[in-house]
């Protein structure tokens, strides 16, 4: 079992995804300081998510531990904080790019779309970070890595926190809702952004 795990590791992404984010962390126990973590201190995120979805993704140098983002307070307030897991991939290839965000005005459906790669070109990103509430899909995992220490995988991370990785990953039907997302570069090949509004931004979500 471990020299297969070593070698490939295949399963269906939803068995790990309870494991990206210790159990203690809606009670907020991996609130370590933002000063110092994955996640500077002054980036704070809307606390609206978005999703992204893809036919597939090609990842070379994947991390995954856990992290939190935080919504900008008001009247001098802390915001409110959520625990996530949070993935590196050092170079990103992806077939097929959606990203939307719904944002409904009173009485009117807002939908905004992104696609890109649709072609024989995917869309591709270098030093990718994502932070998500969810990820599903079927993933592929070559000399993967479970259960590390965080730090060892980014020295700002919590100490004893668990962490993974794996020299690549291939993600199929990959169906993922994030709140926060940085790359080093984005090459977004094919781009078509669109808003979609009242009865045309019906269905037009990715997934």
């Amino acid at each position: 079992m471990q020299d297969r795990l070593k070698s490939q590791g295949r399963t269906r992404w939803r068995r790990f995804a309870a494991m990206m984010v210790p159990a203690t962390a809606a009670a907020g126990a991996i609130l370590f300081g933002m000063s110092t973590g994955a996640i500077a201190s002054d980036i704070t995120v809307s606390g609206q998510t978005f999703k992204i979805g893809a036919d597939r993704l090609e990842g070379d140098g994947f991390k995954q531990y856990g992290g939190i983002v935080r919504e900008k307070g008001k009247d001098g307030k802390a915001g409110q904080v959520h625990p996530i897991a949070l993935s590196e991939i050092s170079s990103a290839e992806l077939y097929s790019l959606c990203q939307s965000v719904r944002a409904d005005l009173p009485g009117l459906p807002v939908v905004l779309t992104i696609n890109a790669g649709e072609g024989k070109e995917p869309a591709r990103a270098k030093d990718l970070l994502i932070a998500m509430d969810s990820l599903d899909g079927n993933a592929t995992f070559t000399n993967i890595k479970i259960g590390r220490d965080a730090t060892d995988l980014n020295p700002t991370a919590q100490a004893g926190s668990f962490g993974q990785n794996s020299d690549h990953v291939t993600i199929t039907n990959l169906k993922q809702v994030s709140r926060y997302t940085t790359a080093a570069t984005f090459n977004l090949v094919g781009l078509r952004l669109k808003v979609n509004v009242g009865d045309d931004a019906k269905g037009k979500e990715c997934f």
